[in-house]
């Protein structure tokens, strides 16, 4: 079989802070919603949460929480971010 791991940029630039706010924190609402939206699928389908979603809503919000510090930081030292971002896909093996 082929190798299917793929590597492609997201993103890749320098950005001031309130536009690395803008986009970071999007993608990370973005996400959560993407989480709780399948969380009340599951419990309108099964009557009960998905624990593996909170799970992964958690570590997005405490991600989130350090993104938006770390843009803080920016903020106040006056400086732009740089920010690079790659998405890995490859097939999981059955």
């Amino acid at each position: 079989m082929e190798n299917t791991n793929k590597e492609i940029g997201l993103i890749n630039g320098t950005f001031s802070p309130n536009e690395a706010k803008e986009l970071l924190l999007n993608l990370y609402t973005y996400k959560i919603n993407f989480h709780e939206l399948k969380n009340f699928s599951s419990n309108e389908r099964l009557n009960k949460d998905d624990e593996l979603i909170f799970e992964k809503i958690s570590k997005l919000k405490q991600s989130k929480q350090i993104v938006m510090d770390i843009i803080q930081e920016a903020i106040d030292k006056n400086q732009e971010l740089i920010i690079t971002s790659t998405i890995s896909i490859e097939f999981k093996n059955s």
